[in-house]
């Protein structure tokens, strides 16, 4: 078992850097110059971090957080940010990556022949390489671009698949995470494509940057666990006040709503409303998934007010006994170990009870 982890270890990060180096080749192939290779060298960062993880943790991860996920976006997003400014200038016309594709065969089935009839194995493994690099340079630069940010986005899922887990978090939790990612990364990649092919974006270098920084933005969120962990709390007097007690109980829903609210949906609703209602940019897809962003935030909203209202009517409830616990399986009594402030934010924040539990003044 502990092979597996430290080949699991060792494969995800080899695919990491091999996706990273990918994107360095296209970088300088298409800037044509050499210094952009000097890219490459970010991923000293993750051998750093692989072989600290293999001596310290034995290759498994840690908990709440990824260092591997986060050096490897180190290591990939320059690259794209790079390709998506240069995109602006590039020309892709109608299907030209299938006609080049074409032409390369042919120069690849006669370069085979050539070899296999006046050379040995060895050269002819040569030649297969270099036409091989030489089809995939001519494919269109747009698809190119578009193919990074694909696989960009499925190995950090699969990546974080395959990536041995700590002792803190279960397989259950695993998969959940796992097809949180998967709609994040449709969301990010519809995000980043959608907006940054409309002509009137790419003319404006400013725009551009700005996309870009929202969607680098959005994509932190990958290598925090909190959207599937409780924050451990224990009954002591910190975790006696409101907002602790709230934070303890629901503390990876709060971080889901945080992450739509100000990494993803809320950021992206602001960017598609600023290109609409300034620039006056306007197609069917950016209405379809601004209307998309208002809709999701309003329910992440409508869910912490849900939050909030059970979480004070447990509390209230609570109160009435004599106790108020962090979470249920960790009950303490307030009266006995409250301060009188912790009594007084405790009173203040039930006062008004709801109004199903409310009694109508007597007639008499």
């Amino acid at each position: 078992m502990e092979l597996m982890v430290l080949l699991n270890a060792l494969v995800t990060r080899l695919l990491f850097m091999l996706h990273s180096v990918i994107g360095v080749w296209r970088v300088t192939a298409v800037k044509k110059e050499p210094k952009y290779w000097l890219l490459a060298l970010l991923n000293l960062l993750l051998c750093l971090e692989t072989g600290l993880t293999l001596k310290f943790k034995q290759g498994r991860g840690y908990k709440w957080f990824s260092p591997a996920i986060f050096l490897y976006l180190i290591c990939t997003v320059p690259s794209l940010w790079l390709l998506e400014i240069h995109h602006g200038t590039q020309y892709c016309g109608n299907e030209p990556g299938a006609v080049q594709v074409n032409i390369s065969n042919q120069d690849f089935n006669q370069s085979r022949d050539s070899s296999h009839g006046s050379e040995g194995t060895d050269h002819h493994i040569i030649q297969t390489a270099k036409v091989f690099v030489n089809q995939l340079s001519t494919i269109c630069e747009t698809v190119w671009t578009l193919a990074l940010h694909q696989t960009f986005l499925l190995l950090l899922v699969v990546g974080r698949w395959l990536l041995p887990i700590g002792v803190e978090i279960t397989r259950d939790q695993l998969s959940q995470l796992l097809l949180m990612f998967v709609g994040t990364a449709a969301d990010t990649l519809e995000f980043a494509s959608e907006t940054l092919d409309i002509e009137d974006v790419r003319k404006n270098y400013v725009l551009i940057n700005a996309i870009l920084a929202v969607w680098t933005w959005s994509m932190l969120q990958f290598p925090l666990d909190l959207a599937v962990q409780h924050i451990g709390c224990k009954p002591t007097a910190s975790t006696r006040r409101i907002p602790s007690l709230l934070l303890c109980r629901y503390s990876a829903e709060l971080w889901n709503i945080g992450v739509s609210l100000f990494i993803q949906d809320g950021p992206f609703f602001i960017v598609r409303s600023i290109l609409m209602g300034h620039f006056r940019i306007f197609n069917q897809m950016l209405v379809f998934f601004t209307a998309k962003n208002i809709l999701v935030v309003t329910l992440q909203l409508y869910r912490l007010a849900v939050i909030t209202l059970d979480f004070r009517a447990t509390i209230l409830q609570k109160s009435r006994k004599g106790e108020v616990s962090c979470c249920p399986c960790e009950p303490y009594e307030t009266s006995t170990h409250a301060t009188a402030d912790q009594d007084t934010e405790m009173k203040e924040f039930v006062a008004f009870p709801p109004k199903e539990e409310t009694q109508a003044p007597s007639e008499d």
